[in-house]
């Protein structure tokens, strides 16, 4: 029998930091864990990615109350993926806003992608009885649209595939500080199992066009000052081609699955193997990479099935 994925066999519950990242823009992390965003305008409240279940979305509101009691009357997703989107319910908005690539992965993948979550990563679903069922965009966008909270004025931009088809950042001017979801990472590995590693380093390249002065990346710490976001960035641009390269090389000259999985090994454990989630993330990054390479250009559906399967193929 194959040993569990690496995330089955984490239980222990992660410590919260609430950092202000910019004039009324928090930054909601949890050593690894999903990352939220707040976005405090004139006379309401923005969050950004809703969290796994309600009981965790209790938590950001909880330290929203810390700061604001203006009512969160928007939630934007940056993408689709159940550890993101299905605390959504506990947020009571009238809006949630997805782009139309993101909704179009609900339709497609949404509760194959509950119930591969589900298995790969049980603390985070738990208390996940109270969730209502799949999380859907009431107000979807293609290339970008723009929210007023007030006189605050958020934009919401697809700049490129990464992460996944539909990712979203979200940029805040008066501030210049962005919310970028897992597109950043900040030492934390990347999941690249629904991605595009072709595109993604020319989003990174424009979300850095921005020359933000701070960002709140999908995992790990705010990255606060120009410095720390350029190198968040570039790190982040190391971790998918030190992925891909391997990967890629090894499907060109036919060989296997498992060969892959070492080639992605040998190049990623010694910079990356300390990152968080990082044992989680590979064997979904090598599947992918591998699939991407051999020319399958959109990515395959996990399901619980597969993810167990392709889990016994590397095993050997």
């Amino acid at each position: 029998m194959s040993r569990a994925f690496a995330s089955q066999g984490d239980m222990t519950e992660k410590a919260i930091s609430f950092d202000e990242i910019g004039d009324g823009l928090w930054a909601f992390t949890a050593e690894g864990d999903p990352n939220s965003g707040v976005i405090i305008g004139d006379d309401s409240v923005m969050i950004v990615e809703a969290q796994a279940t309600p009981r965790l979305a209790q938590k950001v509101i909880n330290k929203v109350r810390e700061v604001t009691d203006k009512p969160i009357t928007h939630l934007v997703l940056t993408h689709y993926h159940a550890v993101r989107v299905l605390g959504a319910s506990a947020y009571g908005v009238d809006q949630i806003i997805m782009s139309d690539a993101a909704r179009g992965m609900v339709e497609e993948r949404g509760q194959e992608d509950w119930d591969s979550e589900f298995e790969r990563f049980p603390r985070l679903f738990e208390g996940h009885e109270s969730i209502p069922g799949l999380t859907y965009p009431t107000t979807t966008f293609s290339d970008n649209m723009t929210v007023y909270l007030g006189k605050r004025r958020v934009d919401i931009k697809h700049l490129g595939r990464a992460h996944t088809a539909g990712d979203a950042v979200i940029h805040v001017p008066d501030q210049n500080v962005m919310f970028t979801g897992d597109i950043v990472e900040y030492h934390s590995a990347c999941y690249c199992g629904d991605g595009y590693f072709g595109d993604w380093g020319m989003t990174l390249d424009a979300i850095k066009a921005f020359d933000v002065d701070a960002i709140a990346p999908g995992r790990g710490d705010a990255l606060v000052g120009k410095e720390m976001v350029n190198a968040a960035i570039e790190n982040t641009r190391d971790f998918v081609q030190s992925t891909y390269r391997p990967a890629a090389r090894i499907a060109a000259g036919g060989g296997s699955l498992k060969d892959a999985w070492d080639a992605v090994r040998a190049e990623c454990d010694p910079k990356f193997s300390d990152y968080a989630i990082y044992e989680h993330c590979l064997p979904f990054n090598v599947a992918r990479a591998y699939d991407e390479a051999r020319g399958i250009a959109h990515p395959r559906i996990w399901t619980a099935q597969r993810d167990r399967e392709m889990w016994d193929a590397l095993q050997g």
